[in-house]
């Protein structure tokens, strides 16, 4: 790629980039010396599982991989101890190292799914928080004024509103800034609402004797409702550990809107062709169902491969569009003959996570149920949160819970 090439390319969906004159400057310097940039984002193990939403970084990052720039996926084993305070509005609840550790863990297994293992480095920033002396506190905290980490928005609400706010949350961007220190990061890619963490890293890099850091922010991702962030709490997310079945039915509950921005956040394509394939579905040379069928095979495929993913998307068709049950069709046995309340039963099933997240499935009308093992099936949709389900008669039946189907086998 020319150079403007490769900056298009890098700039791709980000939402704001500090600066861009630097970023060519820099690239320019790196190809002049044959030496990679360092690229860093960072990721603090709250959850066990990574979703579509974190990966709007994880493939910026790739980006800059198949440049051949360095890149590091940060684990942020240390600051997780501590809780990002970016958007809260109350001070997150500490987690246990072992918590931290385990999730840790799965992150490390799950980012392979998009970079290549063998061009990306893997840290943890308790290698070098965790040796920092009493006197190494005093000093970084030194480097930065309390009038500068209170301008935040959200701790400046939790001052007005007489919310607690701890002097360990005031410090996270402080730490968050010392690993691009420690790390003499280059660029630091980041959520849209990283930015002050990210611009606390730019400037304490000067204060340590290193250019600053180029910073780049990508959107917030929205959820399959099209209207808040991805998130596993709000039940509107794709787990990149999901299969491909479950992947591929999600993503054809989005709305055709959302579809050009999951096309641009969250594929290799480029402005063009994405704005080629808006123009002709908004002409009638192109069907949205078609266009979003192939963002759902592509992102399936991205994480299971090629073959799962077209047998996603056959199996969505013969279930949806053909009224056929999938291939690979979930069973389970359920071993009691006792009547059960309905919500009950979908989170004993793992069809959902817990019972108000089945209650409110229920009442959105999310819920079917056909009796038997007749193919196609006979679906009855199931409105009442409270009904009691009789295994007794209905010794086999096939549950739906939006795009996931289970058939159950019920014995004493």
């Amino acid at each position: 790629m020319t150079l403007d090439e490769q900056v298009a390319y890098l700039t791709k969906g980000a939402e704001e980039t500090i600066r861009v004159e630097e970023l060519r400057a820099r690239l320019e310097r790196s190809a002049a010396a044959a030496k990679p940039l360092r690229v860093k984002a960072g990721f603090d193990p709250t959850a066990p599982d990574l979703h579509l939403g974190h990966t709007v970084l994880i493939q910026k990052l790739k980006h800059f991989q198949i440049l051949g720039h360095t890149v590091i996926f940060l684990i942020g084993d240390f600051t997780g101890l501590i809780g990002d305070p970016s958007g809260q509005n109350a001070t997150r609840p500490p987690m246990t190292p072992e918590e931290i550790a385990a999730n840790a863990e799965t992150y490390k297994k799950q980012v392979f799914k998009i970079l290549d293992p063998e061009k990306t480095v893997v840290d943890f920033n308790s290698r070098w928080l965790g040796k920092l002396t009493s006197y190494d506190w005093v000093k970084l905290c030194s480097k930065y004024t309390v009038a500068r980490i209170l301008e935040r928005d959200d701790f400046a609400k939790r001052m007005k509103e007489h919310q607690p706010l701890s002097v360990h949350e005031l410090i996270y961007p402080l730490v968050m800034g010392y690993d691009s220190v420690a790390l003499a990061a280059d660029v630091e890619l980041g959520g849209a609402d990283q930015k002050l963490n990210l611009l606390v890293g730019r400037a304490l890099q000067p204060e340590y004797g290193q250019p600053p850091q180029i910073i780049m922010t990508m959107p917030l991702l929205e959820g399959l409702d099209g209207v808040q962030k991805m998130s596993k709490s709000l039940g509107n997310y794709v787990g990149i550990a999901e299969t491909p079945g479950e992947m591929f039915g999600k993503l054809m509950s989005i709305s055709d809107d959302l579809m050009w921005r999951y096309y641009l956040l969250l594929t290799d394509l480029g402005q063009p062709e994405i704005q080629g394939m808006k123009d002709a579905a908004n002409g009638g040379g192109a069907h949205p169902m078609d266009l979003k069928k192939e963002l759902a095979r592509r992102i399936a495929g991205d994480f299971h491969g090629e073959l799962a993913a077209e047998q996603a998307q056959a199996d969505w068709e013969a279930q949806f569009q053909g009224k056929a049950l999938p291939s690979n069709l979930e069973a389970k046995t359920f071993s009691s003959l006792s009547p059960i309340k309905l919500f009950r039963l979908l989170t004993n099933l793992g069809l959902t996570e817990n019972n108000t997240l089945a209650q409110r499935k229920i009442k959105e009308g999310a819920v079917y149920m056909s009796a038997g093992e007749s193919d196609p099936p006979n679906w009855q949709r199931l409105s009442d949160p409270t009904w009691e389900f009789d295994p007794r008669n209905f010794p086999i039946a096939v549950l739906k819970v939006g795009r996931r189907v289970m058939k159950v086998r019920f014995e004493g």
